[in-house]
């Protein structure tokens, strides 16, 4: 019999009781945690979903707080804690529906979440809310010149928007010039919504970058909360950084393994920042071979 990969729709609560919405991969087996950048949707992971549902484990894709068809947040809470807290009520509700802690594989604002909820479970001494982590191109500490210029490309465009998805398409081009560009626009379409005045705008919330509790609240503090949560790691762990990356140096990379002395590590050529859209095959395959050390 075909095993089922999918996706199927899955609908989570958040700490604030908001609704999240995910795509499952997957039938049985170990449950992993997909978590995207930010300004990214659930669907960044379609290849590797399909990927790891393939591999006997079951993918669990989430479009995060303020992104994708997930909810908005009606206060404007986009702070790391709020994604970090987001994180462990996911994680929570499939070890109540599985038996099993997840694995999490986060990137960038996916992998800050990750860590933190990580840190502050064990911080309280509470048992760890993943069996292992994944952080895609992120580390404690990062290039701050990098963030600044991927949210000067958020923002270029996050309040007009763009006249036709080509645009959005020749706009994001542009940024990505090292990116074969796709021969169809659907992918792209997917993290872009139609509003009523007919222009097309980012799947996620302005407020994010923004509103009164944006994802920069307490820049200081968070990173020193990811360098005691890292620290903290006790379970096993991966960094996968793109070896063009505009935010983690070698030096970010070097500094994360001897915060995490157990963790492996694995550069993939040819990416950036956004490593599984770059290179999905040496991504994938990284996260496959990690997954297959588990047990």
């Amino acid at each position: 019999m075909t095993r089922h990969i999918g996706p199927m729709a899955a609908v989570f609560t958040g700490a604030a009781g908001n609704r999240l919405v995910a795509d499952v991969f997957g039938e049985t087996g170990p449950s992993v945690l997909l978590l995207h950048g930010g300004g990214q949707t659930r669907h960044s992971w379609r290849e590797t979903g399909r990927r790891v549902a393939a591999s006997g484990s079951v993918a669990h894709a989430l479009d995060q707080r303020g992104h994708g068809d997930s909810d908005w947040i009606a206060d404007g809470s986009y702070a790391f804690p709020d994604f970090a807290d987001d994180a462990a009520a996911v994680a929570d509700a499939l070890a109540a529906r599985t038996g099993r802690t997840p694995v999490v594989v986060g990137a960038s604002l996916g992998g800050i979440a990750a860590l933190l909820a990580a840190g502050a479970a064990a911080q309280a001494g509470r048992p760890p809310v993943f069996s292992a982590l994944v952080l895609v191109d992120i580390t404690p500490r990062v290039d701050v010149e990098g963030v600044a210029r991927i949210q000067g490309f958020m923002r270029a465009h996050a309040k007009e928007g763009f006249g036709s998805i080509t645009e959005a398409a020749d706009a994001v081009a542009a940024y990505l010039p090292h990116r074969p560009r796709p021969s169809s626009h659907q992918g792209l379409k997917k993290n872009l919504r139609l509003h009523g005045d007919g222009r097309w705008r980012w799947h996620w919330d302005p407020r994010f970058l923004d509103g009164p509790r944006p994802i920069a609240t307490g820049r200081g503090e968070i990173e020193a909360a990811l360098v005691a949560a890292a620290r903290r790691i006790a379970v096993p762990a991966l960094l996968v950084r793109g070896t063009s990356s505009e935010l983690v140096t070698e030096e970010h990379a070097r500094e994360f393994l001897e915060l995490v002395p157990h963790a492996e590590y694995m550069d993939v050529t040819g990416a950036r920042h956004m490593v599984a859209g770059d290179r999905n095959d040496r991504f994938s395959a990284a996260i496959l071979g990690f997954l297959g050390k588990l047990g």
